[in-house]
């Protein structure tokens, strides 16, 4: 408690100094879950993903990124063992933001697609193990987290391969591509609308105060799938076609009609990403502050002040701007080549896994269930058309990040005991 008092101030400067660097991280490796697939396929330029990724991450984080989130991430361990000695946690928060930042800054710099919730939660492990002993940590939590790394992508893949396989069957293989196009497009729309819509009322809204069941969310979703449906049979016949000589079936306006899908797919997305993942540099900011401000009382929730979002906020359009292009590089081209409708076919798929991961409370990383998607994409035109030594390097990113972030919190953590002591 004396050591909480006498260095409250310099605890509270180092958590904000931290978390921004956390969220620099977020921005700088994950957001190109939702921008690598339409950079990739070249339904938008580079500037184009920045400015929509910093608009709609910013607004995510902030209108929606949370009142109240739990201090010690996925239950790993309990608050209540923490009582005795506050001034723990403050260090393992510490030390796990600034372990998990580092590790996201040098996945960027590599151009990893890494997760940033396996990152916090590999650093929270370590702190844990530090500080309480093997024993404090709920590994049962653990397993289920490392278990997603093979569910995730595994599912988005499959999801991906299905809808890739269909728009192929359906409009590419048709007698008249582009009529064919006008024809399932509108479905398109609807299942577009219908999963984004969803994926923002379960991930993105969760903290704004509208507690929505999941059956509410379900049928809101539905009608404004519908409603997109309806605007789509409407904008379609606005659309004017070009002609070519070199392009007799049509595939270039086909794949003009998928481009202005993805726009769509990904403002949504970066909406929904903002919101959930601002609470892995948020998270541990907000227990700092709320161990310091009630004087040393370790809670199982913090209330996050809306400077914390903010500030969480600011650092993922920051690390987007200054690093993101990296890791968008990777998952667009690096895995396979992309087009409009491969694009559009991978970027649904994920958003339909994070939508039955959150109605089943399956826990999953956006950036595997993005990759598993773009594969299974790349995977639906034959193993030829995937990079294996990108993606040998990926899963070899993806094994070592939890002991990667244990490892540094583990060393932070004793830094940070010697020096306050």
């Amino acid at each position: 408690m004396q050591i909480i008092a006498q260095y409250g101030d310099i605890f509270i400067i180092l958590a904000c100094l931290f978390g921004f660097f956390m969220a620099w991280g977020v921005g700088a490796n994950d957001v190109a879950n939702a921008m690598g697939t339409s950079v990739g396929s070249r339904a938008i330029t580079i500037k184009q993903a920045i400015l929509i990724a910093v608009i709609f991450e910013f607004l995510g984080a902030w209108l929606a990124g949370g009142e109240v989130t739990n201090t010690i991430r996925k239950g790993i361990i309990d608050p209540e063992l923490l009582q005795d000695d506050p001034q723990l946690l403050v260090y393992g928060m510490l030390s796990a933001l600034l372990a998990a930042g580092t590790w996201l800054l040098i996945a960027s710099m590599k151009g990893w697609p890494v997760s940033t919730t396996h990152s916090i939660v590999g650093a929270i492990v370590g702190f844990a193990v530090a500080g309480l002993g093997a024993a404090t940590v709920d590994w049962n939590a653990v397993g289920t987290i490392a278990a997603s790394w093979v569910v995730s992508p595994l599912l988005a893949g499959t999801v991906g391969f299905v809808l890739f396989k269909s728009i192929h069957h359906l409009v590419f293989e048709a007698q008249n591509p582009l009529a064919a196009a006008k024809r399932y497009l509108p479905a398109y729309v609807f299942m577009v609308g219908f999963v984004v819509a969803m994926v923002t009322m379960t991930k993105g809204l969760k903290h704004v105060g509208l507690t929505l069941s999941f059956a509410q969310s379900l049928m809101l979703s539905l009608i404004l799938g519908l409603v997109l449906m309806g605007i789509g049979f409407v904008m379609e016949r606005r659309v004017v076609y070009v002609k070519s000589n070199e392009d007799h079936f049509g595939y270039a306006n086909v794949e003009r009609a998928f481009a202005v899908l993805m726009i769509f797919t990904a403002c949504a997305m970066a909406f929904a990403h903002g919101s959930n993942d601002v609470a892995n540099a948020v998270g541990p900011l907000a227990a700092v502050i709320s161990v310091v401000q009630s004087g040393g009382e370790v809670g199982g929730a913090a209330l996050v002040p809306w400077w914390v979002l903010v500030l969480g906020g600011g650092g993922i359009v920051v690390g987007l701007v200054t690093y993101g292009h990296k890791v968008i590089a990777t998952v667009g081209t690096g895995i396979t080549e992309l087009t409009p409708s491969r694009g559009f076919a991978a970027t649904l798929a994920a958003a339909t896994t994070v939508v039955l991961a959150s109605g089943t409370g399956l826990p999953i990383s956006t950036t595997h269930t993005l990759v598993g998607a773009v594969l299974g994409v790349g995977l639906a035109r034959g193993m030829t058309a995937l990079n294996l030594r990108v993606i040998g390097t990926i899963a070899m990113s993806w094994l070592i990040t939890l002991p990667a972030g244990a490892g540094l919190a583990i060393l932070f953590f004793f830094m940070f005991k010697g020096m306050f002591g």
